[in-house]
């Protein structure tokens, strides 16, 4: 395939799994072109002589067909001046194989029946006041907030009319924040026919099997997953956390509270030390700290692996708005998880963040002072471009499954460890 996007399979509207990291609801992944609605059957910029182009998944160029005399086409990278692509042809349909963001330049020549060689289209890439879309996955929740702000990004630097396509569950989030943006859904796409408008359309994602480059300048598990978007749209990279607006931004509860996250879409993701979340919970509890628990699920697993809501903390799961889980956030001292979609909300919320994690590396998720890993245990499979994340296997554990190091990445994070990075969260400590 074409490179192994990493999402839901069709883009039909599901719920969403906030405590699903990184489109870990994506098991079905199959090639982008199935992934995202397409672009125009033709491209959708008219030039000259019957010619159409546009950079709808890569520049396009269709060249009418003729019986005498001869049209040479060529793509070219504006920025490092190579040649891309070269052909003499009577008539052809091209597409560059880089479907990622490249300041092309597609250059057309006549070439009559005696060799005279005419330029009939010279374009720049310009997507000035043009409409573009960019296409999010659908079916989770941290990769979206991570990669939103680099298509924010994208519209502020090239002055484009941009459409992001994503959940309908997530557009609230983002909306009012960004009024300078449109939002819509994959259906709303197809429906309102918007990709035979657009002039350029870029496909957000992780894709896994794409060797040659083609949808991705470089492979995400170097440069960690929300920093991908900003390579993809051709963006400087840095970080930033995106605003999001709520309807209500009142505090949910009176007395300090801290919310938690403990579930995930496989075992290897969660915090596999039995007795981590009992005594995080009862430090926090004697600190006077009420614990909330904003997982989607009471109680979520597969086969033989299930796993609840920590002894001493307060139910707030169920299939809640968005917006709901935010406003507890906004409000929280902190917010203890894993590295998840509710993750990425918290620090769009501004909460500050305690992450366990030793499935993904360090650099994969968002900076946080309170990243929790354990260097003495195996970690950072995730990123391992060795190693290929099985979605289907629910019990995934690349380098120690079915021996006792299974999960050790987890397993050997202590309470001790994460109370330690409690106590410096500013004010957490304070409380009683």
């Amino acid at each position: 395939m074409d490179g192994d996007l990493h999402r839901t399979e069709e883009p039909v509207e599901k719920p969403l799994s906030e405590e699903q990291p990184q489109s870990a609801a994506a098991a079905k992944a199959e090639s982008p072109k199935a992934s995202f609605p397409p672009p125009a059957d033709v491209p959708t910029q008219i030039g000259p002589h019957g010619i159409h182009f546009d950079i709808n998944h890569g520049a396009r160029v269709v060249l009418p067909p003729r019986t005498e005399g001869s049209w040479r086409v060529r793509l070219r990278d504006l920025d490092t001046d190579n040649i891309l692509f070269q052909s003499d042809n009577q008539g052809a349909s091209v597409r560059s194989s880089k479907r990622f963001f490249v300041r092309f330049g597609i250059d057309v020549w006549d070439i009559d029946k005696d060799g005279k060689t005419t330029s009939v289209l010279s374009h720049v890439y310009d997507a000035r006041g043009r409409d573009v879309i960019i296409h999010f996955p659908i079916g989770t929740l941290g990769d979206t907030m991570g990669w939103f702000p680099y298509a924010a990004r994208f519209a502020a630097v090239t002055g484009a009319r941009v459409t992001c396509a994503m959940s309908k569950l997530i557009i609230p989030l983002f909306k009012d924040a960004y009024p300078d943006l449109r939002f819509v859904t994959h259906e709303e796409v197809v429906e309102q026919k918007l990709s035979e408008q657009a002039y350029a359309t870029y496909c957000l994602g992780l894709f896994f099997d794409d060797a040659a480059f083609e949808w991705q300048p470089t492979d995400f598990r170097h440069v960690g997953l929300h920093r991908t978007a900003g390579y993809i749209l051709g963006v400087d990279p840095t970080e930033e956390a995106p605003r999001i607006t709520l309807p209500d931004e009142s505090r949910p509860i009176p007395e300090p509270y801290v919310c938690i996250a403990v579930q995930a879409s496989t075992q290897c993701k969660q915090w596999n030390n039995p007795h981590g979340w009992r005594e995080v919970i009862t430090f926090l509890k004697s600190q006077g700290y009420r614990v909330i628990c904003i997982d989607q699920k009471a109680v979520a697993g597969s086969g033989i692996m299930w796993n609840h809501i920590p002894h001493g903390a307060e139910d707030e799961t169920g299939d809640r708005p968005l917006t709901e889980r935010a406003r507890w956030l906004r409000h929280a001292t902190a917010f203890i998880g894993l590295s998840s979609g509710l993750a990425w909300l918290a620090w769009a919320a501004g909460c500050p963040v305690v992450m366990i994690s030793g499935f993904t590396h360090p650099n994969n998720e968002f900076d946080t002072p309170y990243r929790i890993i354990n260097w003495h245990a195996c970690n950072s499979c995730w990123n391992d471009v060795r190693l290929r994340f099985d979605h289907q296997d629910y019990l995934f554990c690349p380098r120690h499954k079915g021996t006792d190091r299974q999960f050790e990445c987890t397993k050997l994070i202590t309470g001790t460890h994460v109370i330690k990075a409690l106590k410096s969260v500013p004010g957490l400590a304070t409380a009683a």
